[in-house]
């Protein structure tokens, strides 16, 4: 049995952590607000260009000469994938559903024999990939998140992502990231980045699909849109990524300030019951001390 000095320290210890724990709540809390404002004011943006240029797409598919951040590069072959995930830890299952995702993605693209290359963004996901997917990594980035997600970084990513279609490198770019939904639910989603098309969801029907006149030239215009087209794609992952990650880290917060708040009436109780045992324990010493005089 514990003794009454371990069972003191034990209950400190646990308060403590309990401080930590509510204050990196509270933090997460003030963040998310930001970042969740963030997030949600990109994506009307992200997904109006996002549906015009996968009409565009849709329209240019199978013509010669069509750009290859619009349509590729023809190939199926070598798929890059870019699993964003935080910098750093307790935040649940945030990080370990985006590893888990990345994982199976692997397994099934290599199963139909394909080739996978990898461009992590964030250090859990390198440091997890890193183990048993090293030979795979082409380039990580590390330092994305924080306060702001500055535009600079997804421009950053869009620029390598681009060198490495430019030196036949990647057929299709796939970034897959936590969709923020609420505090409690962060969906692990992939986006098909390269070649740009139109989900179930966002799919119109031909007799819908708009019509667009290009001023200036439709080359001049693509070769703006589509670089930015990327950047806009990749900096509403990386928002989306950072509300989830916040939220997740409130809720594990949450969780573990109820769990220790709920080791300390443990211990509280034990270390009451301890303390009443050694005192009845005296007395019956006592007691029987003054009978044997």
């Amino acid at each position: 049995m514990a003794s009454l000095k371990e069972l003191r320290a034990s209950i400190g210890s646990v308060k403590s952590t309990r401080k930590i724990t509510s204050a990196m709540k509270m933090v997460a809390a003030a963040k998310l607000r930001r970042a969740q404002t963030h997030a949600e004011a990109a994506r009307p943006y992200a997904a109006a260009m996002r549906r015009m240029l996968g009409e565009l797409a849709a329209a240019m598919s199978g013509e010669d000469g069509a750009p290859k951040l619009l349509a590729g590069s023809g190939e199926d072959r070598v798929h890059l994938l870019i699993p964003v995930t935080s910098d750093r830890g307790l935040a649940g299952g945030f990080n370990s559903n985006i590893n888990r995702t990345t994982q199976l993605t692997i397994r099934r693209l290599q199963a139909e024999g394909k080739t996978v290359r990898l461009l992590p963004v964030g250090r859990k996901g390198f440091d997890f990939l890193s183990r048993d997917y090293a030979d795979l990594i082409v380039d990580h980035v590390i330092g994305v998140g924080g306060k702001e997600v500055p535009f600079s970084a997804a421009s950053d990513l869009g620029a390598r992502i681009t060198k490495l279609l430019e030196n036949s490198q990647l057929d299709v770019c796939t970034v897959i990231y936590n969709r923020f939904q609420n505090v409690m639910s962060q969906v692990p989603t992939p986006l098909q980045l390269i070649p740009l098309g139109l989900d179930e969801a966002e799919a119109v029907s031909d007799s819908n699909a708009a019509q667009y006149e290009f001023e200036p030239d439709e080359q001049t215009l693509l070769e703006r849109l589509l670089p930015r087209n990327l950047q806009v794609q990749i900096y509403a992952a990386l928002l989306e990524s950072a509300a989830g990650e916040q939220g997740a880290r409130m809720t594990a917060m949450d969780n573990a300030t109820r769990n220790a708040g709920k080791a300390i009436d443990r211990l509280t109780q034990k270390y009451n019951r301890t303390r009443q045992a050694n005192i009845t324990n005296d007395l019956i010493e006592i007691i029987s001390g003054a009978q044997a005089v």
